[in-house]
């Protein structure tokens, strides 16, 4: 694939881990990193499937952090260094709102992957999700606020909708 998306989850992944962190030491933290950035991976693929959808996120820019910040009572201006989070303007909502849902629904998170080969991202790559949809003991000690549903609802709720239309195409979601 030509077109990177690598900025837009690598900057998800890090609000994710930072507004949900790990339970633990460096251990967990590098395993609640893994399912984050599996999770924004799986949901970044789905919302820009194809080369032409991850360019035009990249041109025009997937929206920051500000929404997602203020549903989570996140206040990242109050004197931080405009610079020092400059990574903020390339987290992208959506994908941050669907890699929540993700996260918090096993059963959701197979269906998507097994989505994923609708699109062109995963040709050719031997893409590995294990992390994501079948987390052990240990991940799920380690992502005990990342996978928490009542503390991630705010933000799987703002676009938990579109990421089940995405997976069942004509299929009317009752909440």
């Amino acid at each position: 694939m030509q077109a990177d998306l690598s900025p837009v989850i690598a900057a998800t992944a890090q609000w994710l881990t930072r507004a949900f962190p790990a339970s633990g030491g460096a251990l967990a933290s590098a395993l609640c990193e893994v399912q984050a950035r599996q999770a924004v991976t799986v949901a970044a693929w789905l919302r820009y499937p194809t080369e032409m959808d991850a360019a035009l996120v990249g041109v025009a820019g997937p929206g920051g952090s500000a929404r997602l910040d203020w549903v989570t009572g996140v206040d990242a201006s109050l004197g931080d260094d405009v610079d020092a989070h400059a990574w903020r303007t390339w987290v992208d909502e959506v994908v941050a709102s669907w890699a929540a849902s993700l996260l918090t629904d096993p059963e959701l998170a197979a269906l998507a992957v097994a989505a994923l080969a609708e699109g062109s991202h995963s040709v050719g790559t031997p893409a590995e999700f294990r992390r994501l949809v079948a987390p052990d003991d240990g991940d799920q000690r380690a992502a005990a606020l990342l996978r928490h549903p009542d503390l991630l609802a705010p933000v799987a709720d703002l676009h938990r909708s579109q990421l089940h239309a995405r997976l069942h195409p004509g299929r009317t979601l009752i909440a």
